[in-house]
């Protein structure tokens, strides 16, 4: 894995970590977490931040295969509120139907196709951008209660 941050080395502003292997998804986990608390989200918000950011880090493994994957986690803010976002992204091969792909069920390899509309239901705000042959951006962002 490899790490990029941005700001104090104590409480980063911005880290950028790639995303290529099963022990990455570990790493994001702890990113995560980290900037979670950081943020003063309580425990179960931080359990569903990094939950939803797991299961976009993985899809990376999953769907991009042989193209690596970026997370940028952040803090956020929207002037009235503080929280976390997070950026997930891959040069693979796209969702060519994003609206098929946020519905339960919906899977291209046999899953349970929870995934994306579960993360979506973790998490205060999700979108994607995505179109076939193009690769693809999630960003989820949890607001701080």
């Amino acid at each position: 894995m490899s790490i990029k941050a941005d700001g104090s080395e104590l409480a980063p502003a911005r880290v950028v970590a790639l995303v290529d292997s099963e022990a990455d998804l570990i790493h994001v986990r702890q990113l995560l977490r980290a900037e979670a608390v950081r943020a003063g989200l309580g425990l179960v918000d931080q359990t569903k931040l990094v939950t939803a950011g797991s299961e976009l880090a993985r899809n990376i493994l999953v769907y991009a295969t042989g193209s690596r994957g970026e997370v940028t986690v952040e803090r956020a803010s929207d002037g009235e509120r503080q929280g976390v976002r997070a950026a997930f992204s891959d040069e693979g091969p796209g969702i060519e139907d994003v609206e098929a792909a946020m519905r339960d069920g919906f899977s291209t390899r046999g899953s349970l196709g929870l995934g994306l509309p579960g993360s979506k239901r973790l998490v205060d705000e999700l979108t994607i951008t995505s179109a076939k042959g193009s690769g693809t951006r999630v960003t989820i962002v949890k607001w701080r209660r």
